[in-house]
């Protein structure tokens, strides 16, 4: 055996190992991301989020804003949807996570989108084989390390996609100086050493500008290819869609074409190749003249790009909200009611319960007109309120409801109850307050159905003052067109908007040195207390709870507060 056969066989036998060990390796990862998906399904995800992740999510959501009706800042806030968006995302790629926070900000008035989103919830259910593979594929759509796909790929426009003559000239000098040094080698290896030295320093200055759109580019390959293998897969449910999807691929054919030139350096791929390929970019500019066609093309197919996000972030999410509904006790597909203009607008809702709760008490409510609830402190108004602004939302984003029945028509969906101090702003609580009463108010104005709810109405004032207001206010709020839910401590307010408003109240049990609560919502006004009961209970000073009761009697004879203090 000859000394060069035994070195080939060596090289044969170290790259048939590697070849191996790689194939066991993605096999093995394969493997473990199926048992992975198959585990999730149905269950409550355990994911760790922080503010920049959510941002990064929310950028596409606010980009995309078009002048529709959305879920704004407030009510998401007061909803603590950041929550209910955490609940529900079970997906696997960048596009479907921000596409998911869309969905649930951006509600739908017309049920077409809603029904073919509940056919593929449902298709994806029934279809365990088929969802397991769009979800390796999806999961091939990565996540910069810092951006959303959607960031990465419009950092691109950006940049000014010129022609690059300069890039051009620099290649030609370099093959006219190696034709150079082949005609007259003692004179051309100077010329060849000069144009080799600019070409490459001129290279690393410029490499350093087109860096930044590298991520971008890698991005919108996942996509392209990705939209290849969803296609390779023939699934007929999904044919409107990989149909849609190899219509925008076309566009990207160019940019396709010779990328590899451009993305398998900076950690894209490694190896002996792409160091000998890296010498002959410094010198030639290949992969800047390269860059240069594949941006241009990425500005003349903005459109695919968005299109193609769109149909992956709608499949991914589609996945994620079906798994979120077998993750649920029970749910139901809304009923969108037909409203007529004038006639007054209706929400009935049965075995209602909240997502977030842990054994949640659910209720019931046929609501038309104003809805008034009374009821002690941390008896459930607030949650109760939450939770119908919450499945109106749902309805009208998810098309599922945490219910066994929802029933109302399209609303607009507005709330006014967690606010806080602005300290940015230097606005106190009751400056904050009156602002987002107001642009309900407004939108009131509008003669579209509007479902508004409101927390503790003009807390941040006098008792005096927040009772005229509060009652005038929610009077103003009584038109056909809105359904407005209030919760409120002043018992005035139940007998002032009586017969404008249907009083509903949560009671509670008041036992020796306890209070229970059943948080079941119940009709009429509240007829019992328990704010000094609860400072008794968590221990404050006895004389404190006796004279605090001693007075409440007093002045219920009197109607008189007598001094104290003195």
């Amino acid at each position: 055996m000859s000394e060069t056969t035994l070195w080939t066989g060596l090289i044969v036998i170290f790259m048939a190992v590697v070849f191996v060990t790689m194939f066991r390796e993605n096999r093995r990862k394969r493997r473990e991301f199926l048992q992975k998906i198959k585990k999730s399904w149905g269950q409550i995800p355990d994911r760790e989020y922080t503010w920049d992740k959510l941002e990064q999510t929310a950028e596409y959501f606010r980009e995309r804003k078009d002048g529709r009706f959305i879920i704004d800042d407030i009510t998401w806030n007061d909803l603590d949807m950041d929550r209910v968006f955490m609940l529900m995302n079970q997906t696997v790629s960048s596009p479907g996570e921000d596409y998911l926070y869309y969905l649930l900000r951006t509600p739908e008035f017309d049920e077409e989108k809603l029904v073919e989103r509940e056919r593929l919830y449902m298709f994806f259910r029934e279809h365990e084989e088929e969802r397991q593979k769009v979800q390796e594929i999806l999961t091939h759509i990565k996540k910069p390390p810092t951006a959303s796909v959607y960031q990465a790929i419009h950092v691109t426009k950006e940049y000014d996609a010129g022609k690059p003559w300069k890039q051009v000239l620099m290649c030609l000098a370099f093959l006219l100086s190696i034709a150079a040094f082949i005609a007259v080698p003692r004179y051309g290896v100077f010329v060849f050493l000069l144009v080799t030295c600019i070409n490459m320093g001129t290279y690393l200055k410029d490499k350093e500008v087109i860096h930044v759109y590298l991520t971008g580019f890698k991005c919108m390959m996942q996509l392209i290819n990705s939209a290849g293998d969803l296609s390779k897969l023939k699934i007929e449910a999904l044919f409107r869609y990989t149909k849609r999807l190899n219509t925008c691929k076309k566009g990207f054919s160019s940019f396709k074409n010779g990328a590899n030139l451009v993305l398998d350096r900076d950690g894209f791929a490694s190896g002996p190749e792409s160091f000998i390929l890296d010498y002959i970019r410094m010198m030639t500019h290949i992969d800047l003249i390269k860059f240069n066609s594949m941006m241009k093309a990425m500005k003349e197919h903005k459109a695919e790009a968005e299109e193609m996000l769109e149909i992956f972030g709608l499949l991914d999410a589609c996945i994620s909200i079906a798994s979120f509904r077998e993750a649920m006790p029970y749910y139901c597909v809304p009923e969108f009611t037909v409203y007529k203009k004038g006639s007054g607008v209706r929400m009935k809702v049965e075995n209602l319960y909240h997502p977030l709760i842990h054994e949640p008490v659910a209720n019931s409510i046929d609501a038309s007109g104003g809805i008034l609830v009374t009821g002690s402190n941390a008896s459930g108004k607030s949650t109760f309120l939450k939770n119908v602004a919450l499945n109106a939302i749902l309805a009208q984003t998810v098309y599922t409801c945490t219910a066994t029945e929802y029933a109302a028509p399209f609303f607009k969906i507005q709330t006014s109850m967690a606010l806080r101090d602005d300290l940015e702003s230097k606005e106190s609580y009751y400056i904050v307050e009156i602002k987002s009463l107001k642009r309900i108010l407004e939108e009131s104005g509008d003669e579209a159905p509007l479902l508004c709810i409101i927390d503790e109405v003009l807390r941040g004032t006098n008792t005096i003052e927040r009772i005229a207001a509060s009652s005038n206010i929610l009077a103003h709020l009584k038109k056909p067109h809105v359904l407005p839910f209030a919760a409120t401590h002043d018992i005035e307010l139940s007998y002032m908007l009586e017969g404008a408003y249907t009083n509903y109240h949560f009671e509670e049990e008041v036992k020796e040195d306890d209070v229970e609560f059943n948080y079941l919502l119940k009709k009429g006004r509240v007829t019992t207390r328990n704010a000094i009961r609860l400072l008794s209970m968590v221990g404050y000073d006895r004389d404190i709870v006796k004279e605090s009761e001693a007075a409440v009697a007093d002045f219920e004879a009197t109607g008189i507060w007598k001094k104290v203090g003195n």
